[in-house]
């Protein structure tokens, strides 16, 4: 398992990530099976947020792991608040991060988280107001590190003008079949779709502010459109690469699909959301795979992009 240091962190995290939004749907059994093979496996990072089962998620993991100060030092927690997903809106009034916090600690049954993103941007977001949140919980040591998830870099810039602590996290969807961060300056100044730009250059303003991004949905295509893995109907020739590959590295599709992203210079993270113990174990050999330039380019084109 490849690792990677999170800038301006004292944080030596896994590149792979263990996303707990299904945890709910196994029993504390099944949970603590799925947890122990990523450990196994070298993961030393696990993301949550507190609408993830209305949190019942982090009440499962913390059952299910037994968490306890020994189990805890070899772990990096992040979590997320918020979406307020009983009334569908957001809210990042100071009152509100402070108040989950303290629940997602509570379920988590931790003293702290070393991050805590917000979770999707509010239009009605005072960042003043989310400085002032940020400070007492960092003060208190409740939170170590903050950052965003599915931000744009104006909104990150807004809220970096009055937060006085480095935002260091960017949580955006990626996927060999889902590339807006790519596309557009791929194909710059044609008169293609791909070229349009819907992204705001995410990618390069992370990796120029030291920003880690990491991939959510990284087998998906579209929004919860599916999976592209194994979808001969949609995607024939991307799956024809991808198995080609899979036969020269050894391993399944599911690992050359995370080891296209892990290839990026950028040291994306990708976040996997299996809550099967073999496709975990799949995923994780893609951590260490160094596919050629050629490689990842292929695959980019067989998933139907253009490259010029």
């Amino acid at each position: 398992m490849k690792h990677i240091k999170i800038a301006n962190t004292d944080l030596q995290v896994s590149n792979l990530i263990m996303g707990n939004m299904r945890l709910n749907q196994l029993s504390i059994t099944e949970a603590e099976k799925l947890i122990r093979t990523a450990m196994d496996e070298g993961i030393n990072f696990f993301d949550h947020a507190d609408i993830y089962g209305q949190g019942r998620c982090e009440e499962i993991f913390s059952q299910a792991i037994q968490m306890s100060p020994s189990i805890r030092e070899k772990m990096v927690l992040q979590s997320k608040c918020g979406i307020v997903t009983s009334e569908g809106y957001f809210d990042f009034s100071k009152e509100h991060i402070l108040e989950s916090v303290d629940g997602i600690l509570k379920r988590l049954n931790t003293d702290y988280l070393d991050i805590l993103l917000l979770h999707r941007p509010d239009a009605l977001m005072e960042p003043a107001e989310v400085a002032e949140a940020f400070s007492m919980l960092h003060t208190s040591g409740k939170v170590k590190y903050f950052g965003v998830s599915n931000h744009n870099p104006a909104q990150i810039e807004l809220l970096q003008k009055f937060v006085p602590y480095k935002l260091i996290i960017n949580q955006l969807q990626f996927s060999i079949a889902h590339t807006p961060m790519i596309d557009a300056g791929i194909t710059l100044n044609m008169k293609k779709d791909q070229a349009i730009n819907r992204d705001s250059s995410i990618l390069e303003y992370c990796r120029l502010h030291d920003i880690t991004i990491q991939a959510w949905s990284p087998f998906q295509h579209g929004f919860f459109e599916g999976v592209f893995l194994g979808d001969m109907e949609r995607f024939p020739e991307l799956n024809k690469t991808i198995a080609s590959l899979a036969e020269k590295y050894g391993v399944t599709n599911t690992a050359i699909a995370v080891a296209w992203i892990t290839r990026h210079p950028a040291n994306i993270q990708v976040v996997l959301g299996t809550t099967n113990v073999q496709r975990m174990q799949d995923a994780c050999k893609g951590s260490d795979i160094r596919l050629t330039r050629e490689e990842w380019y292929r695959l980019y084109k067989a998933a139907g992009n253009i490259i010029p």
